[in-house]
């Protein structure tokens, strides 16, 4: 009786062991899931037209996928030499390391060593928390073995090498690499190779950015692991040992164009929800060098509006676009003075009134209703009635900007000089329904349908909209909507998709060019004479609104048009006389000095389309069209 009951009480232990174990190996079952089809969160890239980087955008993992085809030789054989050099042999585990580790830390009384395996190392860190229990490494132990039954040793690398945290907010080897060194894996030397292996051990600790002594110290005791084992020469070690490779410590994004690319975030998300976490490639219709030079004349004239001008408040900002006219590329947009003090992106996300520069659109009806630009229109005061809902009238007094009157002048005159009086005057000639019904077939929406301050540019419109409706003249008649994004990969996904041009024919460009001739004179003789550059034809108009709050040039060249607009965030007043004309026009200047000097393969001149014709007028050729005749006595205007 008494030996069946000393029986009974070892073999309990021993069966109850063998249960839990039997309970953990169970328990795993479901575990390898993560890893057969493992999915990690994945930085998405976005690229310049020309290839180059522009930023890296990430939710919370900063991780740059790299197939295991794609890693080089050097980089695995490093990784095996410093963690694991049976590896290839292995099932998961190592029982002569767990066994020799097992006695080291006996002898020392705590633990020395460590015994894990490159897939129990994996394990680790895909499914188990740091606490240390004999419970956890058991699980570790099942799930290693059966990730190396389930998965080839080449799968099992190279999710290790994507998955481990390797510091500074890089996971994976392939992030590490661009991060720390800005190369490509098959760019990396030796050394530079040993400095990422030393990584996993201690993240932080050997953190070349932070900790670049450390990191190379163990990096050369990788290399000295790899001469005792053969793994390389000699003279391979020496040629290593003594190199010390450039570290940046840039940001992880690494962002060349923030604005840009929260325009490009906010028009993907509507169609990609995962565009942070999906992995994939961006390329943008933006040129770094283009948009290095926007970014510095847009400062430079709030440098220049602050000292000259005397401007100090804080709330002062400004913005600009450039596209191509033709193909509606967005070459370079910068929303602000400073994306780290404010990434509020003024291009999209501000709605200010145009001011002046409404005023080409409003002549454009006029053209295309017969009118010619050297036709009469009165520049005289005029009084305006102003209802309002409690019955109380007011009056609107409108004036030009030089407080005088001209009496009859020509179209031109009145646009390239931006003569209120005769603006409204005309508008009062053709209709201000015909006006805004002309305005809405241009693509402006949200069009007072009752006020006549709206041909003097009282409604609010965005950069970006302005960019687009300014391409009705630079682009000859045909409206192209700016395009921002080129195209969207993701090979993960089997995704390669182009963005396409939207244009919109709106008129002959022979109508076009009336505008382009008129706008043109504008900078030579008009408001917008500080846009004139020697170099480049260049057509435009200034735009100033109420009390000086904002200041537009709307300009552009034969092949690109460029949108500058400063003023107050808050609205108040920028100073008196800071009009367009002022402050926006030279930074479209200085913006295409600099252009010029990296792409002067640009084209210089404004073609004249073959329905173009010319007439005398006071000893000078002017333009005609068959819609837009010389102007006579009288002038009989079809509808619109």
């Amino acid at each position: 009786m008494l030996k069946k009951f000393l029986l009974s009480f070892l073999i309990l232990p021993i069966i109850v062991v063998i249960v839990l174990i039997l309970y953990l190996y169970q328990s795993t079952r479901f575990d390898i899931d993560k890893l057969v089809y493992y999915n990690p969160p994945l930085t998405t890239q976005f690229y310049d037209r020309n290839g180059k980087l522009v930023a890296n955008i990430f939710d919370k993992e900063n991780r740059l996928y790299v197939k295991f085809k794609d890693i080089p030789p050097r980089v695995i054989e490093t990784l095996v030499a410093t963690e694991d050099t049976t590896f290839f042999t292995n099932h998961g585990f190592n029982l002569e390391a767990i066994f020799r580790a097992l006695i080291k830390d006996i002898k020392a009384g705590k633990k020395v060593e460590g015994a894990s395996t490159l897939t129990q190392q994996l394990v680790k860190v895909m499914y188990l928390n740091r606490k240390k229990s004999i419970k956890r490494k058991i699980k570790e132990l099942f799930i290693a073995i059966k990730i190396d039954k389930t998965l080839s040793k080449n799968r099992i690398l190279e999710i290790y090498l994507n998955q481990i945290y390797l510091g500074h907010g890089y996971y994976g080897i392939k992030t590490a690499s661009e991060g720390y060194f800005h190369k490509e894996l098959k760019e990396l030397s030796l050394k530079e190779i040993a400095m990422l292996i030393a990584l996993p051990k201690a993240p932080s600790y050997y953190a070349p950015t932070n900790h670049y002594n450390k990191n190379i110290i163990r990096a050369n005791t990788i290399l000295q692991r790899m001469l005792t084992l053969g793994w390389i020469t000699n003279d391979e070690y020496k040629k290593a040992v003594f190199q010390t490779p450039k570290v940046y410590n840039t940001t992880l994004t690494r962002n060349k164009a923030p604005y840009v690319v929260d325009m490009a975030l906010k028009e993907l998300k509507k169609r990609y929800s995962d565009i942070k976490t999906g992995g994939y490639k961006v390329k943008l219709s933006i040129a770094l060098d283009i948009q290095k030079i926007a970014q510095e004349s847009i400062i430079w004239g709030y440098d220049r509006i602050r000292k000259k001008y005397d401007e100090n408040d804080p709330t002062l900002n400004g913005a600009m676009i450039t596209i191509n006219s033709h193909s509606g590329d967005v070459l370079s947009a910068v929303g602000g003075i400073d994306y780290k003090k404010s990434n509020f992106n003024r291009i999209i996300q501000s709605k200010r009134s145009m001011g002046s520069a409404m005023k080409p659109f409003v002549y454009q009806i006029a053209f295309n209703m017969g009118y010619n630009p050297q036709s009469m229109v009165p520049d005289v005061s005029r009084t305006y009635k102003m209802s309002s809902q409690d019955n109380n009238d007011t009056y609107w007094h409108p004036h030009n900007y030089e407080k005088n009157t001209l009496g009859y002048i020509t179209l031109r005159q009145a646009l390239v000089h931006s003569r209120n009086l005769a603006t409204i005057n005309l508008a009062s000639m053709i209709g201000l329904d015909r006006i805004i019904k002309g305005l809405y077939f241009f693509g402006f929406d949200d069009i007072p349908s009752k006020d006549m301050s709206v041909v003097l540019g009282s409604a609010g419109v965005t950069l970006l909209k302005v960019a687009e409706e300014y391409t009705l003249f630079s682009n000859y008649g045909v409206k192209v909507k700016p395009r921002l994004i080129l195209e969207i990969s993701n090979e993960k996904k089997g995704l390669n998709t182009e963005f396409l041009t939207k244009k919109d024919d709106l008129m002959d460009e022979d109508q076009a060019y009336l505008m382009v001739d008129v706008l043109r004179d504008v900078v030579k003789k008009g408001t917008g004479r500080n846009a004139r550059l020697k170099a480049i034809e260049v057509a435009g108009k200034t735009g100033t609104t109420n009390k000086f709050r904002d200041g537009w040039w709307c300009g552009f060249t034969p092949d690109t048009t460029t949108i500058v607009w400063y003023g107050n965030d808050d609205y108040k007043t920028m100073g008196k006389r800071m009009s367009g004309g002022r402050v926006s026009a030279p930074v479209f200047k200085y913006f295409y000095e600099q252009l010029l000097q990296i792409h002067p393969e640009i084209k210089r001149y404004f073609f004249v389309p073959k329905g173009i014709k010319y007439f005398n007028y006071k000893n000078k050729k002017m333009p005609f069209t068959k819609l837009s005749p010389p102007p006579k006595e009288k002038i009989y205007v079809p509808v619109f």
